[in-house]
């Protein structure tokens, strides 16, 4: 999530003791999933970096994290931010950033992976729209945080969804806006990276080539790679990656390999999948699936015994 100082998104090289409170270095991501606060898992996560950086990324969810120390530096729509301790970042989905530590001795932070319906619930019209990646308002930051923690360690799941929600629609309700401005290229360049996203998400593992994808729109190549890169700010091929891992997420969640999660979602191997996982999510996939197997927070309604 990253020109003013505010927390950033996952990105970098980091190791497989990137779980749990004291990775290699300073480096450590433990990653939370907790169920029943909306149809589908929300995934929290709670890191300090020191020298991992993120590759340019983008989330299918929101990223809403609060820096709770040190500086964190983001780019984020074109532009350089520098989030410090107390303020609220807000990387809305589909938007492309990277992250990483802003002073030598790095960052820590608190992040919410919240889907767009859980953001904009009972709202009307589109998603919500955050202007500004970085968000002043320390009180909502304190409860963000206080709400994170309450989550992670386990705190009352009736209490913890009551107050997610209420400070989701705080946030919304004082810094967002119900309009936007489409500045990620012209309406026929959005058709033509939605068609291409499409086509690669229902072709994951055996996905065409460029020259497929471009006939299949009636465009050249370059005309293809242009339109996508205008709405998307990445090329297909990082894209379709990114896609990958975030599949490959679920099945790790449910407990499956990495090495099958890997062949499930189209990579070579699994080291291929690791390399773009800690460039997306800082932490190894192996990393990821004991974090969040020994982090689930269940529903309450979940039978006991």
């Amino acid at each position: 999530m990253s020109g003013d100082v505010g927390p950033g998104g996952p990105g970098g090289a980091a190791g497989d003791d990137l779980v749990g409170g004291g990775g290699r270095g300073g480096e450590s991501a433990v990653w939370t999933r907790v169920y029943g606060v909306e149809d589908t898992p929300l995934d929290l996560m709670t890191a300090r970096f020191r020298r991992h950086r993120y590759a340019p990324h983008a989330h299918e969810e929101y990223a809403i994290g609060v820096c709770v120390e040190g500086v964190e530096q983001i780019n984020y729509r074109g532009a350089v931010h520098r989030s410090g301790p107390g303020t609220i970042v807000v990387a809305e989905p589909h938007e492309t950033h990277t992250g990483g530590p802003g002073i030598p001795e790095g960052y820590a932070y608190r992040v919410f992976y919240p889907s767009a319906a859980l953001v904009g619930e009972d709202l009307p019209g589109p998603a919500p729209h955050f202007p500004s990646l970085l968000v002043a308002d320390p009180a909502l930051a304190a409860e963000l945080v206080a709400v994170h923690t309450h989550l992670t360690a386990g705190g009352d799941a009736f209490e913890g969804e009551t107050r997610v929600v209420e400070v989701l629609r705080a946030l919304v309700g004082r810094h967002a806006v119900h309009s936007r401005a489409d500045r990620r290229g012209s309406p026929d360049a959005a058709r033509v990276a939605r068609a291409v996203r499409e086509r690669l998400a229902d072709e994951l593992v055996r996905p065409p080539s460029l020259s497929e994808l471009s006939a299949g729109i009636g465009l050249s190549r370059y005309q293809t790679l242009r339109a996508f890169r205008d709405v998307v700010g990445l090329p297909p091929y990082a894209w379709l990656a990114q896609h990958r891992v975030a599949r490959a997420q679920a099945l790790l969640a449910q407990g499956m390999t990495p090495a099958r999660a890997a062949l499930a979602v189209g990579f070579a191997d699994q080291a291929h999948l690791g390399r773009w996982f800690r460039r997306v999510l800082g932490v190894t996939p192996a990393g990821y699936r004991s974090s969040v197997l020994r982090n689930n927070v269940l529903d309450r309604s979940a039978p006991c015994g």
